[in-house]
């Protein structure tokens, strides 16, 4: 390849020339034959995406991936790059990317009868075969297509009506490759009827010029639903145009979505020998997003990015790390408490509908906390609703009575978020009845991991509406939740019921 420099050795050495949409699928098709993975790093979507796309690619089909934010779409146009050849010829200095075999331009079309085979060729990378473009309110038809350059004409010293005065925008920059528009929808409708042509025929118009340009171009289109409404629309004869529409879907279940969240959390080097990540402690983390998908208090059509977990599990890890550089200690673990650093996450990550706003960004957070505490609660301890349905006198078969009963006897436990390791475990055995019930359910866990599942007890249990908790600015307060409710109906000064 490094030897081939003109047209006539390009001739020679029998190259074939393949438009875009049949050299990726060739490249596919080998792949598919290979066993290997089209879209490695895509999780969650061999039986549902991937698939459709594969389908798509292999019929030479411009593609839409239609899907709420989050869901992998742009990865996947990105990813598309892979399945393109790794270099291929171009006639030398063209602004579109001409093939030597089939100028476009009038660039090239000239070289190449001047010349003939001894027009000089380069060869061009896949990596630089990808345009992409966000669509805004505020792109033009100059900005995708081209529009006449007077700075160029007055140069050159050309006459306006000289094809060559164009400066071609991204899309025929982009020829012989692959072009994605994010969010479409959010294109003026003017501008998307630009695209009609470009699409079906090859054609592009500037200014009138009768620009014949078949492009070469492989478009793959993404929209988010919530756009039909919100913002704009896909106009009905681009739609129509576009031949593979392919809807996305965040992760179905929650191992595909622990697998995300480690592939993508960007955790420091540093931070992976000082903090342990529990299973338990990432599961509730995931919890959250499957929880806030199904609130009511979330805006369904704008979805719950993966980016929520993302950010949460970092936060997660940051917390834990937060306090090894208070205490001095060489390493810590991430304890059920240190989620209370990960609201912000949460609440820049969320759409909340009017009920939503009304019950405020940090209440709905700490909501989804305590969903996905209880949820994940009755996955690793007995399920406390069954004892309360219990006749008295079956009641010491009740694994939470000791527990309980403590917290009755008048006892309160505050967990600090600060607390070191040591601190936090000798306030966990205060209570009795709770080393004994991890101990017997796990008797396998380590101390770490008991002192986790203690906290685990105490949380799920206040979900279940046994214990009372209260989030404080810094701390978490557990006492009986009778006693709570008995003070604050006969507590006449608010300030007393903050000193339960």
């Amino acid at each position: 390849m490094e030897k081939i420099k003109t047209l006539g050795a390009l001739k020679k050495s029998g190259h074939i020339y393949k438009s875009v949409k049949e050299e990726i699928r060739q490249n596919l098709i080998a792949r598919l034959k290979a066993k290997e993975s089209t879209f490695p790093g895509i999780i969650g979507y061999d039986d549902t995406v991937i698939p459709d796309t594969e389908r798509a690619l292999l019929s030479r089909h411009n593609i839409l991936f239609l899907g709420l934010r989050g869901q992998a779409k742009t990865r996947m146009a990105r990813q598309m790059i892979d399945l393109l050849d790794e270099f291929v010829p171009i006639v030398a200095g063209s602004e579109v990317n001409d093939h030597p075999y089939e100028p476009l331009s009038r660039y090239a079309r000239d070289l190449v009868a001047k010349m003939g085979d001894d027009t000089p060729i380069e060869w061009l990378p896949r990596e630089a075969r990808y345009g992409e473009k966000l669509a805004t309110p505020d792109v033009s038809v100059a900005d995708l297509i081209g529009d006449v350059d007077p700075i160029k004409a007055a140069n050159e010293k050309l006459s306006y009506a000289d094809e060559r005065v164009i400066h071609f925008g991204i899309i025929p920059r982009s020829n012989r490759g692959i072009f994605v528009i994010n969010e479409l929808p959010d294109l003026q409708a003017r501008i998307q009827v630009a695209l009609f042509n470009i699409l079906q025929e090859g054609d592009i118009q500037i200014r009138g010029f009768k620009v014949r340009m078949p492009l070469d171009i492989l478009f793959v289109f993404t929209a988010n639903p919530e756009d039909y409404t919100n913002r704009g629309s896909i106009v009905t004869p681009l739609k129509d145009r576009i031949e593979s529409q392919i809807i996305t879907h965040y992760p179905k279940t929650l191992e595909n979505s622990l697998l995300i969240t480690e592939q993508e959390a960007a955790v420091h080097a540093e931070q992976q020998e000082k903090v342990t990540m529990p299973d338990l402690i990432k599961r509730l983390i995931e919890q959250v997003a499957f929880e806030a998908r199904a609130s009511e208090y979330v805006d369904k059509k704008s979805g719950v990015s993966a980016r929520l977990t993302i950010a949460a599990f970092e936060n997660a890890v940051s917390a834990a790390e937060r306090r090894t550089f208070l205490h001095g200690e060489p390493s810590t673990y991430v304890r059920v408490s240190d989620l209370q650093g990960i609201v912000p996450a949460i609440t820049g990550k969320i759409e909340l509908v009017y009920e939503g706003e009304q019950e405020g960004p940090l209440q709905v957070a700490l909501n989804l906390l305590d969903k996905s505490l209880r949820t994940l609660f009755a996955q690793y301890f007995p399920n406390p609703e069954t004892f309360k349905k219990r006749k008295a006198g079956v009641q010491d078969l009740n694994p939470y009575r000791p527990v309980i009963q403590w917290f009755d006897a008048g006892n309160a436990l505050q967990l600090m978020q600060d607390a070191s390791d040591k601190e936090y475990e000798t306030t966990l055995r205060k209570v009795t009845g709770l080393p004994e019930l991890v101990e017997q359910r796990f008797p396998q866990a380590n101390r770490p991991e008991q002192l986790l599942l203690m906290e685990m007890v105490l949380h799920g249990l206040a979900a279940h509406s046994l214990l009372s908790k209260k989030s404080l600015e810094n701390a978490t307060r557990f006492s009986d939740l009778l006693g709570t409710m008995m003070n604050f109906s006969t507590s006449e000064d608010p300030e007393d019921d903050e000193e339960l």
